[in-house]
Formats: C-alpha cells, structure tokens, sequence
C-alpha cells in the first residue's frame, strides 16, 4: 500500500519509500492494465540552479519564449512566461514569432504541435527527449492504419470521420488530417464530435477511449452499447466485422496514465473521509468515476471551477498531483485534496525538472539548439489541417 500524508488544504506530495513503487518499481493491481509511473521523480533541484536559469533568461530575453505545462513541477512553472494546457501553449508560441526558440515544459507530443502551429524560422525545444506519453504511444501510425484498413474491409471506412484527441503523436494527427477528420480536445470533444457525425455516420476516436467513451454517453446522448473497443494488439482490433458495423463509436484501446488509475472506491473513500466534498475529475478518467463524480471537466475547466468556488468549500480532485498540489496552495481558504490517496505524479511531465531547463537555456546562451523537435514537412501539412479543421469549429 501507498501512503500520502495530507495536510489540511490538500495532499503533501513528498513521496514516501512506498509511494515510489508506484513511480517505476511495480503496477497497481487495482488500475487497468498499463496504468503505472515508470521512473523515479527527479532528485530535487540544487539551489545555485535557480541562480543560473534566471541569468540563461535574462540573457536570452525576448529570443526565448516558455512554456509550461499545468503538470510540471513548481520550480519549472516559476520560470514559465506562460501556462496552460496542451493547446493553448501551442497557440501561445504561435503568437509569439518574435521569438527564436520555443522552450517546450511538457511532453513529446505538446512539441510536435507547437512546431506545427509556428514559423519555420523558430525552433522548437523540448529540454529532455525521454518526456514522452504514454497514451500517445498507445496509438502508433503502423497500427492506425492496419486499423483502417479493417474499417475498409468491413465496408465502414468511407462512413467513418476519425477524430483524434490533442494528446496524439504529429502522425496520428496527420492520419486524421488525411482522412478527413478534426482534433479535438478535451474541452471541445462535445462539438468535435458533433461536427463529426454531421460528416459521416461513425466516429474513430483516437487514442483515449475514456474520453471518447464520456463524451458520447453523457454529452451527445449515445449508449455504451453504441460504443465498441479496438485493442490494436488483437487480429481485426478483437472485433467482427459485424460489431464494427453496428457501432457508432470506435474507441481505441488507449487512456492516460494517471487519470486512468483512479477509481470508483477512490470516489466512495473521499466521501466517507470528507462529508460534503465534491468531486472533481477530468474527462479522461474512466466512465464509472466520471459518472460517480459531481462535476467532470477539462484542466482549465478544473482551475476555473476552483477560482470561483465558495470559501470553505470541499474539493476532491481526480487529476494530476503537481497541478492539484498548486491549487491546494493557492487557495488556502478551500480544503483541496487529490482524490486518490496514492501519490502518482504524471511521470513523464516531471522529467522536465529545473537541471534539464537549466541546461536548455544554457545551451541557447552558449548558441547550441539542444532536442530540437521538427515535424517533418508532409506529415505537418495534413496534421495543421486536422488542427485547422478544430480551431474552424462553431
């Protein structure tokens, strides 16, 4: 078992010897299979690193532009100009083109996107290549296309609008474009989805299930039974051609890491611990803790719920630890607390720790561009136009 010690306003993240188990040295057997945090967290962060990133800032000035992701630690926020979720981030870079180097806090896939959506004279920069994710590697393009071609060989594929969820590799988001589909994210899945089914008659929605799941069910009205999963790792996705051709939704064997390990007994424990807490979670989480929970909503959704709720009033959280810990803090007069007792930090986020920004910025100040990502130029014309379509929806 796996112990958290909390503190009146929320959870104190420090992990304990227990806690790591869950960061890389075994599974919890009570999540779906997958779910765990590969890797320890980052050693914490030499004073003097402080020092040196503020200097590397300063000397670079308007020639770098930061971004940090709501999942990264607080000592890489401190140096971010701006935060926020995937998208917007991308969007913020794209604003800037003044700036020569877009210094990426977040994962692989968050990178990709920003090189898409700025100028090719600006270099994207994502201070350590192992952050990657774990639900866009569940979706690799070899697989999505043998997957097409089993929607084909159903007679389905020329009804079938794929939409792909912002958290995918710049390949998947390429497949989408070239089919004729749009991103989406986890705030506009609802509209995305709708844009969708007024093109074709199904959707394939890559690559997190649970909120492809979600968001048919309890936004657009659909049954679970109009849903069907393709496990890539099974001939024809584990599905007959007949389950292909009845379902509305076909959701990809996919889900996050973190979100996907928190349970319905998470939620039944909290309200047992904490009369008269409301829950919280994101969308990403499976359909039983969606449904089990008060309110269900996005990272900004989250951030704005708490900005406006009531002092002294109870919140139990189902998102990512770093992010809740912050707003446990900067709402003191809330009791905020994550809702799984088990501290799972999204692992990969947190391999951009202050030595691996330090470094970065070094290297700039030094004139050396370290783990440039550049997204090759025929798989970023059909990706902008999947993301083109998104950012064209009502």
């Amino acid at each position: 078992m796996t112990t958290t010690v909390e503190t009146p306003h929320g959870v104190d993240p420090t992990p304990t010897p227990l806690a790591l188990l869950l960061l890389g040295r075994q599974a919890d057997p009570n999540s779906e299979r997958g779910v765990e945090c590969p890797g320890d967290l980052p050693a914490a962060s030499d004073p003097d690193l402080v020092e040196r990133a503020r200097a590397a800032k300063a000397a670079l000035g308007d020639r770098v532009f930061i971004l940090g992701h709501h999942y990264q630690r607080d000592e890489v926020i401190e140096f971010a100009d701006v935060t926020g979720d995937s998208f917007k981030l991308a969007r913020d870079a794209a604003a800037r083109p003044e700036a020569e180097y877009i210094v990426f806090c977040g994962v692989h896939f968050m990178a990709e996107s920003a090189d898409i959506l700025t100028t090719d004279a600006q270099q994207v920069v994502l201070p350590d290549l192992a952050a990657g994710c774990s639900m866009a590697d569940m979706a690799t393009a070899e697989q999505v296309a043998e997957c097409w071609d089993v929607l084909t060989e159903a007679g389905i594929a020329d009804v079938t609008v794929p939409v792909s969820y912002m958290n995918s590799s710049a390949d998947i988001k390429a497949f989408t474009g070239k089919h004729g589909g749009t991103i989406c994210t986890s705030s506009n899945a609802k509209r995305a989805l709708e844009w969708a089914f007024e093109q074709g008659q199904k959707v394939l929605f890559l690559p997190d299930q649970h909120l492809g799941r979600n968001t048919a069910v309890l936004d657009l009205g659909l049954s679970l039974d109009d849903c069907v999963l393709y496990n890539p790792h099974k001939p024809n996705g584990g599905l007959t051609a007949e389950q292909l051709r009845d379902a509305k939704m076909i959701l990809w064997r996919g889900h996050c890491s973190v979100h996907g390990r928190f349970s319905l007994d998470s939620v039944n424990e909290v309200r047992e611990r904490i009369p008269g807490v409301t829950v919280l979670v994101h969308p990403e989480c499976k359909h039983e803790v969606v449904t089990a929970a008060d309110m269900v909503g996005s990272t900004e959704y989250i951030i704005k719920a708490l900005d406006a709720a009531e002092p002294g009033s109870k919140w139990a959280i189902g998102t990512e630890l770093n992010l809740v810990r912050r707003l446990a803090k900067a709402h003191p007069d809330k009791e905020i607390v994550f809702l799984d007792r088990a501290v799972c930090f999204c692992s990969t986020m947190n391999r951009i720790d202050l030595p691996h920004l330090v470094w970065a910025l070094e290297s700039l100040v030094e004139g050396r561009v370290p783990n440039v990502i550049t997204v090759d130029p025929e798989t970023e014309k059909y990706a902008k136009a999947a993301l083109d379509r998104m950012l064209a929806l009502p």
